[in-house]
């Protein structure tokens, strides 16, 4: 099979490798991440008119791409340039409108993709381990539709999200698969509750509370009781992003460390002609190459595969990203030295990424066991 890109990916890869470049320098990076907004409206406005957003679509819902492949090469150029802006959520939303949303409903991917909705998904809650199934917040039936009582956690940009993506239990036990149903919820609706803060790695996540939220009927996706499986298919679209997202960030890391060692003088050497740190750099570079291996496999995945196999592919990226990207932090720091850690250096920041990368949609542990659980199961 060939996993070459063709030539309309290569050319938005540069074209978006430039425009990080340009406009998304790792100082003015720094300056919007850890900042009140924890991004910029406006550069995600304009990675939206570079067709960014688009390409995670395809074209029968107003994108142009949409497939493994075409996400795979946004999030890794995202990666590159540690880019905090609510893409990932762009993704999942739309993902979800697209695998369960009605024909009114799939028309808010067109503002989704033109930039001008913020979107995040709600299903993380306070206690919570990675569970996709593990949901206390609750929906009851009203004259009028819904009323959406309960917390979530963790939620990427939800201090700023126009658009929420809710799960809600309507029926069953807490950890029960079924009984579980997804909400389209305004982000402004009266209820909502929002305690933002900012991530250790720049971005902006909040803590929501939604007392008794009034929803009308057409606010819920897909069938009612049937969101667990909406919910698995857009995990996997966020396991491929997270993990070509930490695919570039390794790539720069590894880079600025090769560059380093090439410049760094001990003795009247370079300290890169030291065998340890050849022997260190060595096994670091085959580490990269093995995720940059699993990322195309979960890129095909997403494409190709079905069922228990597709989820396998997408957990393995997730576990060798999980564990590959704390060497590479934790290497790529030592081989510095101390300024290593240092704000000023762009390593630092490569480096918190990579590791919070890992507690996203599942830690390595967990995918690990997830992987066994699946191969057991298959």
């Amino acid at each position: 099979m060939n996993f070459t890109h063709t030539e309309d990916r290569r050319m938005l890869a540069d074209s978006l490798n430039r425009f990080v470049a340009e406009q998304y320098g790792i100082e003015h990076r720094n300056q919007l991440a850890y900042g009140a907004e924890g991004h910029s409206p406006e550069l995600y406005a304009q990675f939206a008119e570079l067709g960014t957003i688009g390409a995670l679509f395809p074209e029968a819902v107003g994108g142009f791409g949409g497939s493994g492949f075409d996400i795979s090469v946004v999030f890794e150029v995202l990666g590159r340039g540690l880019v905090a802006e609510p893409l990932l959520g762009a993704l999942i939303v739309g993902q979800a409108l697209i695998a369960a949303g009605t024909e009114v409903q799939k028309q808010m991917l067109e503002d989704i993709i033109a930039g001008s909705v913020v979107a995040a998904l709600a299903h993380d809650e306070p206690g919570s381990h990675y569970e996709l199934n593990k949901v206390t917040a609750t929906a009851v039936k009203t004259a009028a539709g819904w009323e959406l009582s309960g917390t979530k956690s963790v939620v990427a940009f939800g201090e700023k999200a126009d658009l929420l993506l809710v799960s809600a239990r309507t029926a069953g036990a807490v950890f029960d698969e079924m009984g579980i149903s997804l909400f389209l919820v305004d982000g402004n609706a009266a209820g909502i509750t929002r305690r933002g803060y900012s991530r250790v790695e720049g971005g902006r996540a909040a803590e929501l509370n939604f007392d008794k939220v009034q929803l009308g009927a057409d606010a819920l996706l897909g069938s009612e009781g049937r969101g667990y499986a909406v919910l698995e298919h857009v995990q996997g679209f966020a396991l491929l992003a997270l993990a070509a997202e930490a695919l570039g960030a390794m790539d720069v890391a590894k880079q600025y460390t090769l560059e380093y060692l090439q410049t760094r003088k001990q003795f009247g050497v370079a300290i890169g002609s030291f065998q340890a740190l050849q022997h260190r750099m060595a096994d670091l570079l085959l580490e990269v190459e093995q995720v940059r291996s699993t990322v195309v496999n979960a890129a095909d995945a997403i494409d190709n595969a079905q069922g228990a196999e597709r989820e396998k592919m997408l957990s393995a990226a997730k576990y060798t990203v999980g564990y590959v990207g704390a060497l590479v932090a934790e290497e790529s720091i030592q081989m510095h030295g101390g300024i290593g850690m240092t704000w000023e250096l762009p390593l630092a920041h490569y480096a918190k990424r990579l590791i919070m990368i890992d507690h996203q949609f599942g830690d390595e542990d967990h995918h690990l066991a997830r992987f066994m659980a699946l191969s057991q199961n298959a």
